[in-house]
């Protein structure tokens, strides 16, 4: 097939290849406009960019600001595509997009549909402790997810698993289904399956105020969101007054000691050489990796070397 493929983030990056590798024509490669990064405000490639650069895909790289307008729905007709493939883009397709080509717009959603429509949707299993999430292929529509299924693949999220690693994983999937999905449309094998509205969720984009730490909740919620929110924006807080990013963390309980269970959410319960405890609402949450203020990420056990943390500080 003739493919015109859009995506941004390091998920959308393995399809790319995949598709690709199994013999299809990259006519045409949509990503988002190079940003600025970092203190330096360094222009940045998207990761979809940086594969199709390594792919040697430089004459056919397209970066609009806004695809709906009329000279990008143009090259895109000129393009003449067999099939639009998106994923994780960053932007709405009009219906005269969506129209283009002779198969759709076939996209590759990271989770289970109905559930989790929307742009976060790892971010949100990890932060609910789902057991399982995976990847759908669909048929675009007008609405957010809300088109056609053609198949899906599960698979158990870990204990451990973050939206790092757990993007890594889906991404692997998504590029096995999505070859094994357009072989299922040439041949006319592909199934057409509705969602049930009744079973949908929607979640939103990440903002960085949802990584503001809350002690007052129960820890294995906190613990959830440490993963959920890692590499970005990260679940965040201040000890001292200077800011401190929660990289690794694991739930602890509280023990039968007075000055414990009397102490308020967000104290430092226990101290050791490799970590410390801090007080939630519910439970308690031991500090295993961290980045302070200005630094580099680093475990627990090093931070403790060069600054003094007490039972009795408190964080927030």
């Amino acid at each position: 097939m003739k493919i015109v493929y859009m995506g941004t983030p390091d998920f959308a990056a393995r399809p790319l290849r995949s598709l690709a590798e199994a013999g299809h024509e990259i006519v045409g490669v949509f990503t988002q406009p190079d940003r600025q990064k970092g203190r330096g405000k360094k222009f940045t490639f998207s990761e979809v960019k940086e594969a199709a650069l390594e792919m040697g895909l430089d004459g056919c790289i397209y970066q609009p600001e806004k695809l709906r307008e009329a000279e990008n729905v143009e090259i895109l007709k000129k393009l003449n595509p067999d099939v639009i493939v998106v994923a994780a883009y960053g932007q709405i397709l009009s219906e005269e997009v969506l129209n283009i080509p002779k198969y759709g717009c076939i996209n590759i959603h990271a989770s289970l549909l109905p559930k989790y429509r929307g742009a976060s949707p790892i971010e949100a299993a990890i932060m609910n402790g789902d057991e399982k999430t995976g990847v759908t292929i669909m048929y675009m529509a007008k609405g957010l997810d809300t088109g056609d299924m053609i198949s899906s693949a599960e698979i158990e999220i870990a204990d451990d698993d973050t939206t790092e690693s757990l993007t890594e994983k889906l991404s692997q999937i998504g590029a096995q289904e999505i070859v094994k999905t357009l072989k299922s449309i040439e041949d006319g094998t592909n199934e057409r399956i509705p969602q049930k509205e009744e079973d949908s969720s929607y979640c939103g984009k990440l903002d960085k105020e949802m990584g503001r730490l809350d002690f007052t909740k129960d820890s294995r919620e906190i613990e959830r969101l440490v993963r959920a929110l890692y590499p970005w924006p990260c679940v965040y807080t201040e000890i001292d007054g200077k800011g401190l990013k929660i990289i690794s963390a694991g739930v602890s309980e509280v023990q039968d000691e007075e000055a414990a269970l009397s102490a308020e959410p967000g104290t430092v319960i226990n101290v050791t050489k490799k970590n410390f405890t801090v007080k939630c609402g519910n439970g308690a949450l031991t500090i295993l990796k961290l980045q302070p203020e200005g630094k580099k990420v680093m475990d627990c056990s090093a931070f403790l070397n060069g600054y003094k943390v007490s039972v009795g500080d408190k964080l927030g």
